[in-house]
């Protein structure tokens, strides 16, 4: 790849203004792709879950680096790309290849996608970073703006966000097909134990820290592991997944699939910040999230559009069933129902395609035109082909910030007295003071942002 830290050959204005007010982050790094035809140098955090998919999805182009902090866990990875050099710590692994990587993918447990996609950025390197995007709302605000400072190429792994049905979804009601929408509700069947994900069953959540102290595996390089998270003993109820309920490493049912589901809510109507957010749920303690919930957030008039109340429900949890459905139609075990004055639209979760209340309406449906642009190939591709061009990725940080802080508020919520009143702007609860203090989390010595 040529070294240059600026693209050769004809580029447009906006592409050179991007890449030259990133100039420092390209000094730092030393590479860049230079075109649609060449390949990334691509790098890769946590190859053992989300990762193996992701990775898969950019093999198109140069696998150089794998890390994980067990290495058994990323043993089929490693074998798929035998020239990728391997490590157990990204830093080291920034440190020893700071000219070799042109692009980062980030799938690793929650707790440590900021510390991981921030490294990246101020090294100059392209960042796709599974979702949610953080742990927290305050990690959220901060790599939205860093990816503006750094002017990387980023993408959040909520791959539905690329799909065709989450784009006709937002042209039909942009395009007034269910009239004006003052009402939605997302659910998710997560983390209901005895529903099968992958071959397995959902994680646990309302449970307590387990007493036991088994031994860390071999493989496992546990204080890695829990990089900023707070010290505690290793046990087998986090690692290698049930990490996603407990708030110390994951965002519970609603940070795990909210992004998924709440992205098309979100992108139609033009939701931005809420004004206020409230919760209930079944017993709330401090290591692990609620076994079932609901969440309600009130935004405002925006843009020309009247104000929304999103609900949102997990752990088996639904809305009632539409009086419009028949009993032998199918109501989904995870998605959106958006209620509008003139009808309503159910679709599943990641990207489904939309499907008008009643079914009978569907019959010669006469759709609205097509006015938001196609995504070519995967959503990992996306973010390749943004790397390579500058156009942005379709759930770029610009994008999937404010997404993941809407999706997050909830879980703060959760764990604060509501109803809260929300200054999204400021970051802050203005009616309780307390709750504030789930905006933002300690790092444990030597992980800060």
């Amino acid at each position: 790849m040529n070294n240059s830290p600026l693209p050769q050959g004809p580029i447009n204005r906006r592409h050179f203004i991007k890449r030259t007010a990133a100039a420092g982050a390209f000094i730092t790094s030393g590479l860049r792709a230079q075109s649609p035809n060449n390949k990334l140098n691509v790098a890769a955090i946590g190859v053992g879950g989300m990762g193996v998919g992701n990775i898969e999805k950019c093999a198109g182009e140069n696998i150089v680096a794998l890390c994980d902090v067990d290495f058994n866990r990323g043993a089929e990875t490693f074998k798929r790309y035998p020239k990728a050099k391997r490590f157990k710590d990204f830093r080291v692994m920034f440190d020893k290849m700071a000219t070799e990587i042109d692009a980062v993918i980030i799938a690793t447990p929650d707790h440590t996608h900021a510390v991981a996609t921030m490294e990246a950025m101020r090294r100059g390197k392209h960042v796709y970073t599974q979702k949610p995007l953080t742990h927290s709302i305050w990690e959220a605000r901060q790599l939205t703006e860093a990816a503006r400072k750094y002017g990387v190429a980023t993408q959040m792994g909520n791959q539905g966000h690329s799909s065709e049905g989450a784009r006709q979804t937002v042209e039909w009601i942009r395009a007034g097909v269910i009239g004006e929408v003052r009402e939605v509700h997302c659910w998710s069947d997560r983390p209901l134990r005895g529903t099968r994900f992958d071959g397995r069953l959902y994680w646990p959540q309302g449970v307590a820290r387990p007493r036991d102290k088994p031994p860390i595996p071999d493989t496992l390089d546990w204080d890695l592991w829990l990089g900023p998270a707070p010290l505690r003993d290793y046990h087998p109820s986090y690692v290698p997944f049930d990490w996603r309920g407990w708030w110390d490493f994951g965002t519970g049912a609603l940070g795990d699939m909210g992004c998924h589901i709440i992205d098309h809510p979100y992108w139609a109507l033009k939701l931005g910040h809420p004004q206020t957010v409230e919760a209930s749920s079944s017993h709330i303690n401090s290591e692990t999230a609620p076994l079932a919930s609901i969440i309600t957030y009130q935004f405002p008039a925006r843009e020309g559009l009247p104000p929304v109340r999103m609900h949102w429900y997990d752990g088996g949890l639904k809305p009632p069933r539409p009086a419009e459905l028949a009993l032998e139609d199918e109501w989904l075990v995870d998605g959106v129902l958006y209620v509008g004055d003139k009808g309503k639209i159910m679709h599943k979760s990641h990207g489904g395609k939309p499907t008008l209340i009643p079914l009978s309406r569907m019959e010669n449906f006469e759709r609205p035109a097509e006015t938001i642009p196609r995504i070519k190939g995967s959503h990992e591709q996306n973010w390749v082909d943004a790397c390579k061009d500058g156009d942005p990725a379709c759930s770029s940080f610009d994008y999937s910030g404010p997404l993941t802080e809407v999706v997050l508020l909830g879980n703060l919520a959760l764990q604060a007295k509501g109803p809260l009143i929300w200054d999204g702007t400021n970051m802050r609860v203005t009616n309780n003071d307390a709750a504030n203090r789930f905006v933002q989390r300690e790092y444990r010595k030597g992980w800060a942002l």
